[in-house]
């Protein structure tokens, strides 16, 4: 993945916020995921796109010492706090590099493939490192499916927050992030000939997690919003006060979840 082009890097000071939010918002609802597809002492997993280091920790402590988990992603600076005998972390990008290794028994990603321009290449890279009857587990958003940030959109507060959002994914758009790509991964993992595909969708709504999200993406792209004049540094302070302050049930788009094994021969 061009490094220049990912709206949302790991080397501000706001991407640690932004990675606590998302652990707080979705790590339950991906540690269903993993469990529900057996995730158990003794497994070989490669996180892919590890952003922070939540996630990789449970995974070490779940798989034990007699299991790895291989964590990856383009900067590892946050990543690298998951500090384990059985953690490997390393600099990878899935979209241009081998696998980091074969046989995994649970390859998984979240937020990631929607990012990556190559998505189809990265994808086939993910299921080729499954070992036979080894278990896919991708997670990505689907903005296209709920735009707004305030659903209802009663008052001028619920429209600026909206504003702002519809900025924030025409910048994504034009980094190649596609937006309605959370909805085509039961589809997606069928076609690469997993078996046994489901999925479903967590949609979050007035978290307070939700707000500290908002807070810390606002933060990160604050200067682009500016420079193409998509809103101005006032507009973006009444956003962030009327946040601060509780005033609006934020919400953030859909998270696809899909699922599948390879073929046990």
């Amino acid at each position: 993945m061009d490094e220049q082009r990912y709206l949302l890097d790991n080397q501000v000071a706001a991407a640690g916020e932004r990675f606590a939010a998302l652990a707080e918002l979705f790590d339950p609802s991906t540690h269903r995921h993993l469990d529900q597809v057996g995730l158990t002492e003794g497994w070989r997993c490669w996180e892919v796109g590890a952003g922070g280091s939540a996630l990789t920790t449970w995974l070490s402590a779940r798989v034990g010492a007699i299991g790895k988990v291989v964590a990856t992603d383009i900067d590892v600076a946050w990543a690298r706090e998951a500090q384990a005998p059985n953690v490997e972390v390393r600099r990878h990008d899935v979209a241009a590099e081998p696998p980091p290794g074969q046989g995994f028994d649970l390859v998984h990603a979240r937020l990631v493939l929607v990012h990556v321009p190559q998505r189809d290449v990265a994808l086939r890279s993910m299921v080729a490192a499954l070992r036979p009857g080894g278990w896919l587990v991708v997670e990505d958003a689907d903005p296209a499916m709920q735009p707004l940030s305030c659903p209802e959109a009663r008052n001028d507060a619920e429209r600026l927050a909206n504003k702002l959002r519809t900025g924030f994914r025409a910048l994504m758009a034009e980094r190649g992030v596609d937006l309605a790509y959370g909805r085509t991964l039961p589809r997606l993992l069928r076609e690469a000939g997993l078996d046994g595909v489901r999925a479903d969708a967590y949609f979050p709504v007035a978290m307070p997690a939700c707000n500290q999200l908002e807070t810390g993406t606002i933060a990160h792209i604050r200067e682009l919003l500016v420079t193409n004049d998509i809103a101005t540094d006032a507009e973006i302070d009444e956003h962030l006060s009327n946040v601060a302050g509780g005033h609006l049930d934020l919400a953030q788009p859909p998270m696809i979840t899909a699922w599948g094994r390879a073929p046990s021969q």
